[in-house]
């Protein structure tokens, strides 16, 4: 935004004396995304702040875009035509409206801070209320490298980073039921003084409910257990195979999940910078779609979780971390598949 309507933004947001609540406010950004900058700013007492301002007229444009897409797919026949999609669409603009409410991203960083209070190995910022709007978020800087840079750290950094990130999703994912489910890079950060993770925007974040995390837990063990009818029951449970499915489509779901699963399979540390499990898996998912003729709309809440796990698996790849995920996924286990 030109320095004249970022000004204008922050007038309407708080006040005409908006400038009063900083004794230094730098206009030009220091971070960018798709529906927001970030600026560096000191509040009158202090203390320094990151405020990221939303770009005018977002909200407003997310259903018409998400249409868009929609017409596109429909246009170049991307997907079949015997697909619905169109609740996939609507979950994206529910999740997009979601991530342009400031109020709401904040509520969530805070329930973050209060879930990791006892996890001195991660810091998050704070949010300041007072300077906080529906289009307005202020927090605490909080200061780090970005985590890809750590590829020239040493093999103990690269693992211990992942090994947090992974630990995290699990608890996320089984004990929290809330899950920051955007894994782009920049959302992470390492204060290389203080050897912590440093975990940033929580727009993206989706609750999971009771019985999509008892199923993922099912799904889990059942890899572990080789249980292949466990895992069926526990895809089902999730929200695969609501559709008319032939056995042989069935089981090359259940054959990609478990290709899926290699890491929390594997005993010992999974080297995850020598495998190269991302390609195996773009090669079986392309073999169900082509040759096996198995289109489905799968679950969006399997869609955003698993956007997040195949993201930290490329950042694991990118850093060659070696991580014992079994280790990690053994304390939320089933000790028993129930059939």
């Amino acid at each position: 935004m030109p320095a004249s309507q970022l000004s204008s933004v922050l007038t309407l947001e708080l006040g005409a004396d908006w400038k009063q609540n900083f004794i230094e406010f730098n206009f030009k950004p220091i971070a960018s995304a798709s529906i927001g900058q970030v600026h560096q700013a000191h509040s009158d007492d202090g203390t320094k702040l990151a405020i990221k301002v939303q770009y005018p007229g977002i909200k407003q444009s997310i259903d018409s875009d998400v249409d868009n897409v929609g017409t596109l797919l429909n246009v170049v026949g991307l997907i079949p035509k015997d697909v619905d999609y169109k609740g996939l669409l609507d979950e994206a603009k529910k999740q997009l409206h979601a991530e342009a409410d400031y109020l709401l991203e904040a509520k969530l960083l805070r329930l973050f801070r209060d879930y990791l209070a006892s996890s001195p190995q991660f810091v998050l910022p704070d949010v300041r209320d007072e300077l906080t709007t529906d289009n307005v978020l202020a927090m605490t800087y909080v200061d780090g490298v970005a985590i890809e840079s750590l590829v020239d750290s040493n093999q103990q950094t690269r693992d211990r980073v992942v090994t947090l990130l992974l630990e995290l999703l699990f608890k996320e994912i089984f004990d929290f039921k809330l899950v920051q489910t955007d894994p782009n890079f920049a959302n992470f950060l390492f204060d290389e003084r203080q050897q912590k993770v440093v975990l940033l925007d929580f727009g993206a974040t989706r609750a999971y409910d009771d019985r999509i995390s008892d199923g993922y837990r099912l799904a889990f063990s059942a890899i572990l257990d080789d249980d292949d009818d466990a895992l069926y029951r526990a895809l089902q449970q999730i929200g695969f195979f609501t559709q008319q499915i032939l056995p042989a489509q069935r089981d090359a779901v259940v054959n990609l999940v478990k290709l899926a699963g290699e890491p929390l399979k594997h005993q010992g540390s999974y080297d995850f910078g020598a495998s190269n499990l991302a390609q195996r898996i773009s090669e079986a998912g392309t073999v169900i779609s082509m040759e096996q003729d198995y289109w489905h709309t799968p679950p969006a809440d399997a869609l955003f979780l698993h956007r997040k796990i195949g993201g930290l698996y490329l950042l694991a790849a990118r850093l060659k971390a070696k991580v014992d995920v079994n280790q990690l996924f053994l304390p939320f286990k089933l000790t028993e598949v129930l059939k």
